[in-house]
C-alpha cells in the first residue's frame, strides 16, 4: 500500500471513529412523567422527586432523560397523555400525587412499570393487590389525607365551636377522591350535630363560585378535600387569599396552604411522599420489579397553624389546639 493512500485511510478512520464510539454508548434509560397540574404549581414537589431519583443514582440529562406530559388540570386529557408515554415505551412511568394520572397510566399499560401517589387506598382503588406484595406493574406511596378527612372536620370544629354549618369542596371530576371523601366527612358532620353543605368545583373558575355559594349558605367553616386541582403553591396561595376574603376559616392538608397564608393545614408531606415515588422510580431503573415493590404508607401526620391568619379573621386559638400543633406560624 503507498504511503500516501494509507495515510488518508488513517484520516478517514479518525473521522469515523468519533461517531462510531458515540452509536456505542449506551443509550440513557426514558422516565414518562405524568402530572395533572401545570408545571409551575409542582416546582417544590418536582425538585423532590429529583431528590429522591438522585438518592439512586440518577440525575436528569446526565445518566437519565425524562418525558414530561402535564395536562393542566384537565382530567380529560390524562388518558391521551399517558398512552403516548406508553407508546413511546418508557422504562417506567411516575404518576406521583396524581389519583386520575395513576388511573390514566394504570389503563395505557400493562407492562410497563408505572409508580404512583395517591392519598387513597390503592387497594380500593384497583391499583394493587396488597400493599406488601403490589403484585403487578404498579407501586408507590399513599398517604392519610383521606382517612384524616374526618379529623381535619374536628379540628376545624375545635376552631370555632359555635358554627353550627360547614362546607367541604371536592372536585367532582374525580369520583374516585370526591365521594369517599364526601361520604366519610358527612358521617363525621352527622356525630358533631354539624350541617355538612358539600360544594363542587371541577375548573379554577369553579372555585370562585364555591367560596360565593358559603356566603350565601352563611357556613362557619371549610374543609378543602384533597385533589389534585387544589394542589400546588399557586393554588395554596389563591385558596388561602379566598378564605380570609371571605372571612372563612378554612383548612387544608398540606403546609403549602399555611405557608401561603392559610388558617390551618392537617395532613401528610406531599413532597416527602413525591421523594419517595423519586427513589422507587430510580430502584425501578436498576431492575427491581415494582410487583415485589411494597407500597410505602404515610405514618406522620402534622397540624400547622397561622396565628397571624387567625388574628385576621378574629378567631382565638384555644390553647390545647396550639399545644398539638406541630408548627405554628406568628
Amino acid at each position: 500500500m503507498k504511503r500516501r493512500a494509507f495515510i488518508t485511510m488513517l484520516g478517514g478512520a479518525a473521522g469515523i471513529w468519533p461517531v462510531m464510539a458515540r452509536a456505542q454508548q449506551p443509550k440513557m434509560p426514558v422516565i414518562g412523567f405524568l402530572g395533572s397540574v401545570p408545571r409551575d404549581q409542582w416546582a417544590n414537589n418536582l425538585r423532590a422527586f429529583h431528590r429522591g431519583l438522585a438518592e439512586t443514582g440518577y440525575v436528569e440529562g446526565r445518566n437519565v432523560t425524562i418525558e414530561y406530559r402535564w395536562a393542566d388540570g384537565q382530567y380529560d386529557q390524562l388518558p391521551a397523555l399517558a398512552a403516548d408515554l406508553a407508546g413511546r415505551r418508557v422504562a417506567v412511568i411516575a404518576a406521583p400525587g396524581s389519583t386520575p394520572a395513576t388511573l390514566a397510566a394504570k389503563a395505557a399499560t400493562r407492562t410497563i412499570p408505572i409508580v404512583f401517589g395517591v392519598g387513597g387506598d390503592p387497594v380500593a382503588l384497583g391499583l394493587v393487590a396488597s400493599l406488601n406484595r403490589p403484585g403487578g406493574n404498579l407501586t408507590g406511596t399513599t398517604g392519610l389525607n383521606n382517612e384524616v378527612g374526618p379529623k381535619r372536620l374536628e379540628l376545624l370544629h375545635e376552631l370555632v365551636p359555635t358554627s353550627t354549618r360547614m362546607a367541604l369542596l371536592v372536585n367532582p371530576t374525580t369520583p374516585a377522591q370526591a365521594e369517599p371523601q364526601s361520604r366519610q366527612t358527612q358521617a363525621a358532620a352527622r356525630k358533631l350535630g354539624l350541617k355538612l353543605h358539600v360544594l363542587n368545583a371541577g375548573t379554577e373558575g369553579a372555585i370562585d363560585v364555591a367560596f360565593a355559594k358559603m356566603i350565601e349558605l352563611q357556613v362557619g367553616g371549610l374543609v378543602i378535600g384533597p385533589d389534585q386541582l387544589f394542589n400546588g403553591t399557586i393554588r395554596s396561595k389563591q385558596l388561602a387569599a379566598l378564605a380570609l376574603r371571605h372571612a372563612v376559616p378554612t383548612i387544608y392538608q398540606y403546609p403549602e396552604f399555611t405557608a401561603a397564608g392559610g388558617l390551618m393545614s392537617y395532613g401528610t408531606s406531599l413532597q416527602d411522599m413525591f421523594r419517595v415515588n423519586g427513589v422507587y422510580t430510580g430502584r425501578i431503573l436498576k431492575g427491581e420489579n415494582p410487583a415485589d415493590l411494597p407500597v410505602q404508607q404515610a405514618t406522620k401526620v402534622e397540624l400547622i397553624i397561622n396565628l397571624k391568619t387567625a388574628k385576621a379573621l378574629g378567631i382565638t386559638v384555644p390553647l390545647p389546639l396550639l399545644g398539638r400543633a406541630d408548627e405554628v406560624i406568628e
